[in-house]
């Protein structure tokens, strides 16, 4: 099983599911920008790999989960708007 690992602000972040109305998928990582009520939830930014913000959203943290060694970078293009 996995470890449990606390996750901080400014940790990246893998998101678990699927978010269609925010144009994210499961696997996107993310930055927290924000903790709420101890870790049961986070604010996370979702960038493109040059910067440009994509999404902020505020997720449970069942919706997240931390970076791993096992973790490999994907890129995908964004759907146009």
């Amino acid at each position: 099983g996995r470890r449990f690992r606390m996750i901080k602000e400014h940790d990246c972040v893998v998101l678990s599911a699927n978010l269609p109305g925010e144009g994210l998928v499961a696997g996107d990582v993310g930055t927290v920008v924000h903790i709420h009520k101890c870790g049961e939830g986070y604010e996370v930014e979702f960038m493109t790999l040059t910067g440009e913000t994509v999404a902020i959203v505020t997720l449970l943290a069942s919706q997240v989960r931390p970076l791993t060694r096992r973790d490999l970078a994907h890129a995908r293009e964004l759907a146009p708007a």
